[in-house]
């Protein structure tokens, strides 16, 4: 009987085992194709990219692994972004504190808004999310320091740790690849912790995770917390890269995109939402001829996935490989 129990455990192994290598060579695929990138392609869109990928990523944390839909993650974001281009411009403030201030300005904006949010489930909770981005989106437009419709311009990139001149575009290709990686390994170190492992238990069956004596609320907070911390990551890093912080970043078409990213990259994968990250930029880079059709394409692509591909692309090359 001791073998037979024994037996399915030794059997169960090598999946992981098997996973995980293959998510380590994803990882290191990844890096090396971004490093050498620039050499191929226009670094400036991928420098976007990247950012808007973590975007995704941070996403991806609150409704991929604890089923929480936020319709107002622009509000991180966006915010993130105006405080790093004014802490850079006005302040004077070197380009890593200028990022730092502004992902502080997020995790704080992400404690308010979750602390009132998490209060309600489903949709009550994303349209709690949203009426919040919408208010500071209209208080962006009114306040003095954000410069109303024309946002913050000419921020400069500075130099970084008052030594490495941002100007460079290799010193600033290699921030901006660093600052990805590192959220990128945060998050992947995120889920796959105890910590992760009880936010996917609540996203399963939340009564149960209570029963068994985890204060979800409190779970759920911080996993909020820490989603709009790293989009304000972004969020600051973009701000550098682009040397602008305008209310698109803050604007409820921003959430949206998003959601679109992580949908058509995969929902509750860990690569998923880079992919559909740079697959949504490269239409708009790629299509920007087309003007505003390029919305009804990226419509149309959105509706293509819901129906076909429902896992997203990534889901279903995961499915494909364990079939």
């Amino acid at each position: 009987m001791e073998e037979r129990i024994a037996q399915p455990a030794a059997v169960a192994a090598p999946p992981t085992f098997l996973r995980a290598n293959a998510e380590a060579i994803a990882f290191v695929v990844m890096a090396v194709g971004l490093a050498v990138a620039p050499f191929f392609t226009y670094p400036l869109f991928l420098m976007q990219a990247m950012c808007f990928a973590l975007f995704a990523c941070a996403f991806n944390l609150l409704i991929g692994y604890v089923g929480l839909l936020s319709f107002g993650h622009a509000l991180y974001f966006g915010w993130a972004s105006y405080l790093a281009a004014h802490a850079a411009k006005v302040w004077g403030l070197t380009p890593e504190l200028a990022i730092l201030t502004g992902t502080a300005t997020a995790a704080i904006l992400g404690l308010v808004a979750g602390s009132l949010a998490i209060r309600r489930q489903g949709i009550y909770f994303a349209m709690i999310t949203l009426a919040l981005a919408q208010m500071m989106f209209f208080f962006a437009l009114q306040a003095e320091f954000t410069g109303g419709e024309d946002g913050i311009q000419a921020v400069p990139r500075g130099y970084l740790f008052g030594l490495i001149d941002l100007r460079n575009d290799v010193a600033i290709y290699a921030l901006v690849l660093f600052v990805f990686l590192g959220g990128f390994l945060l998050i992947y170190r995120i889920i796959h912790s105890p910590f992760g492992e009880v936010l996917k238990a609540i996203r399963e069956n939340e009564p149960r995770a209570i029963s068994l004596g985890y204060k979800t609320d409190r779970y759920k907070l911080i996993a909020f917390i820490l989603s709009a911390a790293l989009a304000g990551l972004a969020g600051s890093t973009k701000a550098i890269v682009m040397q602008l912080a305008s209310l698109t970043d803050v604007n409820w078409p921003m959430s949206g995109e998003v959601v679109l990213m992580t949908l058509v990259g995969g929902l509750g994968t860990i690569f998923g939402p880079v992919v559909g990250a740079f697959v949504i930029l490269a239409m708009q880079f790629k299509l920007s001829v087309v003007g505003e059709w390029v919305l009804v394409i990226q419509g149309v692509i959105f509706v293509t996935c819901v129906l076909l591909f429902r896992r997203g692309i990534v889901g279903e090359i995961t499915a494909r490989f364990k079939s």
